[in-house]
């Protein structure tokens, strides 16, 4: 046979129910196809002769003599061979359900499966279960392979039966049709050539089929990422440190980087020995960019050209696999890694959990999913990412979950949603930000914490500035730097020229958001507590904040509004009523109640004690540095 030189290697998972012949099937194909290594049958069939067993082709792959006299395949088995067309790396995964673990971590780095189904059996229930498992992990290209058609005499009627068996499966499932095909593994019918014994199957031996499966597109063609490792001083330049995951990367390109949207064009790569720096890198490649314009860029974010482009979103719907040996609780923190992307986050809703022992399923929704489940959950972290659905690039598709360094579970984004947007001009302003010696993790280290924005939202008389004079004097008994940038005080100095029509509320805004962002980047936790009644005005505030990577917890300061009116320290609602100040929030300006915040506090619920006490614990989570105990309860620990 002459092999290909080509360097294409597709991955293929072969499953099926115990006893259905999948083994075998393969030892079969890599005998009739020249690929088991010179001598190997030979001395597999006299170890079976000396345990007093007639040899098998299944032997080929099972190399402990215990599994052969189990005839149970344990552990999952990788085999390689090659075709006219390309080359294969056959993935044998167990059948049996206390293997199915094993099965599901070869089956994630399947491009193809083959489903081998019995003849005489039939359809089982983990035939089902396999079936509706395959598409979860990401494989679209499915073969069904209904196996010793030997012991049914080569029935053409018996095939029809089980494929159409199989075909209102799939269809049940809401799957693909699968091509399926008729052999005997045992016999080497219809594995490498067509079966002389069923001359009415018309579509080709089991090598045509996997030959037909489309190649999955290489890395260079796939869409630009290039994932940030750090960001270096060279002189008076910034070397963007990183690797190229995906796509290529020419001098001249322009670029996004994301979370945030900061764009500028490449003018060159930075390597050492200088003489061999590129003038393109491609998938795989570590090197250095040098950008022309002065951008902010840190470690995590991810470069992509201009036409397509990563999501960006806090959340997310996602499929993932449990293994820690606590269940996996929604509402609690986690560390999710997404190649060199590092942000809390927490499962908000479970649903669809699939137990990868039984493949059972459960529709209705769980407070947590437990080891060795596979669920459909949606998470939510505490900053933006830059993704991209695993089924469109897997490099930024796959994510881990970890708590104090310990991986806890994975999992791939799938379904998320990629927004279009206008994007940013290339910035041709002659204004640079100016970095000084002191960055922000040297002061953080110095600190014994990191900068953060809280901000404050909701009707006047709800509590906010209360709360926020109280948590400042809290955090600096605590030993930690902090600053309440309060609505009214602002109006005295730093927006003093403003008004009150929209158009001066949303710059108002703008300015208290610069200002925070301008404090946490200093290291301190910047408090602002401004009525900001507009949900697009809050958002803005947090793309500002969090452009420089600056943690931001939105807090809802709420009451109802007759609370809020009997409270009114400084009587304005009543002056609001006289006609004395127009367009006051409550009276008669509307307020947009927050979708997303990260607390809401109803004050005429809760004590000023308990409003205090849960305010503590998000900024010390939100300020916490990594790698390092969180921030202890006590004050005089932390001395």
């Amino acid at each position: 046979m002459h092999f290909s030189t080509s360097e294409e290697v597709l991955p293929i998972v072969v499953i099926g129910h115990v006893d259905h012949g999948k083994s075998t099937l393969i030892g079969r194909l890599l005998f009739d196809t020249g690929s088991v290594p010179e001598g190997k049958a030979e001395e597999l069939a006299r170890a079976a002769a000396a345990e007093g067993m007639p040899f098998e082709h299944a032997f080929l792959l099972d190399s402990l003599l215990e599994e052969q006299a189990q005839n149970v395949t344990i552990d999952t088995t990788e085999i390689r061979f090659r075709t006219k067309k390309r080359r294969y790396a056959i993935i044998d995964a167990p059948g049996h359900k206390e293997f199915l673990k094993n099965m599901l971590s070869g089956a994630a780095r399947a491009h193809a499966a083959v489903l081998v189904v019995d003849a005489q059996e039939g359809v089982r229930e983990q035939t089902r279960r396999h079936a509706m498992l395959l598409p979860i992990l990401g494989i679209q290209h499915i073969i069904v392979a209904v196996n010793k058609m030997d012991l049914v005499d080569f029935s053409e009627g018996r095939y029809r039966e089980i494929a159409g068996a199989l075909a209102a499966l799939f269809q049940e499932l809401g799957l693909p049709e699968p091509t399926s095909l008729p052999l005997s593994a045992r016999n080497g019918e219809n594995i490498v050539q067509p079966s002389v014994q069923m001359p009415w199957h018309i579509g080709g031996p089991l090598l045509e089929a996997l030959d037909s499966v489309p190649s999955p597109p290489g890395l260079d063609a796939l869409p630009l990422r290039f994932a940030v490792q750090d960001v270096y001083r060279r002189g008076t330049e910034r070397l963007i440190a990183g690797r190229v995951e995906t796509g290529t990367l020419r001098v001249g390109d322009d670029l996004l980087f994301w979370p945030g949207r900061k764009r500028a064009r490449l003018r060159s790569f930075a390597e050492w020995p200088t003489e061999t720096t590129p003038t393109e890198a491609s998938a795989g490649r570590s090197t250095a960019l040098i950008l022309e314009e002065e951008i902010f860029v840190e470690r995590g974010m991810i470069g992509s050209s201009l036409e397509k482009t990563p999501i960006e979103a806090r959340e997310f719907p996602a499929k993932i696999f449990w293994l820690g040996p606590d269940p996996l609780r929604v509402g609690e923190n986690y560390e999710l890694r997404l190649v060199t992307q590092s942000v809390g986050a927490r499962v908000m809703e479970v649903d669809r959990v699939i137990d990868a022992e039984t493949l059972s399923v459960q529709d209705s929704c769980k407070p947590g999913v437990e080891a060795n489940e596979i669920a459909e959950v949606l998470v939510r972290t505490q900053q933006p990412l830059a993704l991209d659905n695993a089924s469109e690039i897997a490099q930024t598709g796959r994510f881990i979950l970890a708590r104090e360094g310990r991986i806890l579970g994975g999992g791939i984004v799938l379904g998320a949603r990629y927004p279009r947007a206008s994007l940013p001009p290339i910035q041709s302003s002659p204004l640079f930000w100016t970095e000084g010696e002191i960055d922000r993790n040297e002061r953080a280290r110095a600190q014994g914490h990191g900068g953060a924005i809280l901000w404050f939202t909701g009707l006047s008389g709800a509590g906010k500035s209360t709360l926020a004079f109280q948590l400042e004097a809290q955090l600096f008994r605590r030993g930690i730097w902090a600053y309440v940038l309060d609505g009214d005080n602002l109006r005295h100095g730093l927006s003093s020229d403003l008004g009150f029509s929209a158009q001066d509320r949303r710059e108002n805004i703008r300015r208290a958001a610069e200002a925070a962002r301008i404090l946490a980047d200093a290291g301190s936790v910047a408090i602002v507590a401004l009525i900001s009644p507009f949900r697009a005005d809050r958002r803005k505030a947090r793309e500002i904040a969090e452009a420089a990577g600056i943690p931001f917890r939105e807090i809802f300061v709420h009451a109802p509004l007759d609370v809020c009116r009997a409270r009114d320290p400084k009587a304005l609602y009543i002056r609001a009523e006289r006609g004395e100040i127009s367009e006051f929030t409550g009276v008669d300006s509307p307020y947009e109640i927050p979708e997303a915040a990260e607390l809401a506090l109803p004050t005429h619920e809760l004590s000023p004690a308990e409003c205090l006490e849960t305010l503590t614990k998000i900024t010390l989570e939100a300020i916490a540095l990594p790698n390092r105990p969180s921030l202890r309860e006590d004050p005089a620990a932390n001395i």
